[in-house]
Parts: C-alpha cells; structure tokens; sequence
C-alpha cells in the first residue's frame, strides 16, 4: 500500500525528492489530531475552512488563529493549514500563494500541512499539489489526501499523508502507541482505487455535470457564486444573513449548509453540495424552476 501511495504521489501529485507516505484511517481524524501528535502550541487555518482545524488546535489545547491567503503577513506559528481546493469555497490557491506558504515554512522551520482532499475534481480551474513545487525540498512540509473524496470510500476511513520524511516518521512513532493504524482489506482496497483513475474521472464529470445544471437555477433566484472552481460544493450568496438562505431554499424542501459554520467571512454564503444522487439533483431544480424568483 505504501509503495501504491508513493507511486501515485509521484504521478499525480508531481512529488520529487525524499519524501514518505503514512496511510490513514481518515484524514479528518488526522487534521484533528495532527497538532497533538506535533504538541503544537500555536496553529493557523485558512478564516473560512473546514472546522476541524480549529477543533484539532483546541484539542490540543493550541492558540488558533484564522488567516488570509497571504502567508508573508501570517504571524510566526508551529503548524499552517492551507486547504487547496478548499472546502466549502472550492477556491483553488494559485502559485505565488503556495510559494509564499512554502517560503513562510521555510523562514519560520512551521509544519506546513496542505488538504487536498478535493484536488482531482477541478472544475473551470486545475489544482494542483504544493508538493509539485518545492523542487525536491519537503522538509516541513505536508499534503493530506483522502479517498472518501477521491474515490468515494467515506465509510472506509482511508486517507494518506505525503512529505517530510523525519517529520512523518515522528508522527509514525507516535501512532504505534496512539493507534489509529489502516486494517489490511482497507489497505486492499486503497491499493486497488489507487491503481485506477477512470473512476474519478466519471464522478468529476458528474459532480460537474450537476454544478452545471444547479448553477443558473441559483442565478436566477438572485444567488452569485462565488468562487466554485472546484470540489463538491458551489459557494454561493444573496447578500443576506446565510440562515435566510438556508430557510429559503428549506421551504423547498432542498437543504444547504449556512456558510457561517466555516467561520464568520462565510455568514453570508451557503455551500450547496452536489454529492445527492442526480435523481435528487433533478429533484432540486425542478423545484427551484417552479418557483418564482
């Protein structure tokens, strides 16, 4: 399994250089966890995230601090979480934003770990993996990845961590006494959604294909989508409190996410995932075609 994991990370992720695998039971039990593992005392998170950043920092009993993209006016840290493409945003980072990140890391000696957990479902934009560019240097560096997204294995609990090797390798030592180790038809299975990638190609386009239809149905009941370029999800807004969006679109009978439960940049947003079967998509949208705008 981890000579599958090393090989794909080397094909689709463009890693060079010495770095490690770790095979996980989860990446979300692993961002949880992960500042515990490092005793890290101070963590940032990108200010509209995934809330298990901030909840794996109090864990740990860390001082969290929510940030911009900017990594050259981060304050001086233990760990930086990057999210690329980010949930709920499906924003994807550019290249001078993860340079600067790595710059940042390299400056300060932080743990800089990156999710990205969405990374092969672009949509108008190609993610890409920040450990395509530190030229074979990845000391202090990072990249979570999970085939619940990828290859839609939630139920599995089966997610990896590529980078530093010294750095995994502490994580790893403290993992046999903490647990949390990939049960053996687990690991079969990784082997074998690693070794194929037409799977993920059918359900991009049909994450799409779904974003595509959805999309103009919420433009024309006064929603602006921001961002969106990829993931599962379409963040969108009408300039209102995100409840009275939710509560609007709840009448329908379609249910969304208020944008507030990612941090307070987000409380006029709502995440709309695109993760129902296409019957229920369908569903939605005749609903929201029915309805006046």
């Amino acid at each position: 399994m981890r000579e599958s994991i090393h090989t794909w990370a080397k094909n689709t992720l463009g890693a060079t250089g010495d770095f490690d695998v770790l095979p996980l039971i989860g990446s979300k039990e692993f961002v949880a966890w992960l500042p515990t593992f490092l005793e890290s005392r101070k963590v940032l998170f990108p200010e509209i995230a995934y809330p298990t950043y901030n909840v794996g920092a109090m864990m740990a009993k860390a001082i969290s601090i929510p940030v911009d993209f900017d990594a050259s006016q981060w304050p001086v840290a233990d760990l930086a979480w990057v999210n690329t493409p980010s949930n709920p945003t499906g924003r994807v980072h550019t290249r001078a934003e993860l340079l600067e990140a790595i710059s940042y890391s390299r400056k300060n000696k932080t743990v800089l770990a990156c999710d990205e957990c969405y990374l092969e479902f672009g949509y108008d934009k190609t993610p890409f993996s920040i450990l395509s560019l530190t030229e074979g240097n990845n000391q202090n560096i990072l990249a979570v990845h999970s085939l619940s997204k990828r290859s839609s294995l939630a139920g599995y609990r089966a997610g990896f961590v590529i980078g530093d090797s010294d750095l995994i390798a502490k994580i790893r030592e403290v993992r046999k006494h903490a647990g949390m180790m990939v049960a053996l038809p687990i690991q079969l299975a990784m082997i074998a959604a690693l070794s194929d990638s037409t799977h993920v190609q059918e359900q991009r386009d049909r994450y799409n294909a779904r974003r595509e239809a959805l999309t103009p149905a919420l433009i024309r009941h006064g929603f602006r989508i921001d961002e969106s370029h990829a993931g599962l999800y379409i963040w969108c807004t009408r300039d209102e409190d995100s409840w009275e969006s939710v509560d609007w679109l709840a009448n329908l009978g379609i249910l969304a996410t208020p944008g507030s439960f990612y941090g307070s940049s987000g409380a006029k947003h709502i995440r709309v995932a695109l993760t129902a079967t296409d019957a229920q998509i369908n569903q939605a949208l005749a609903r929201l075609n029915q309805t006046a705008s």
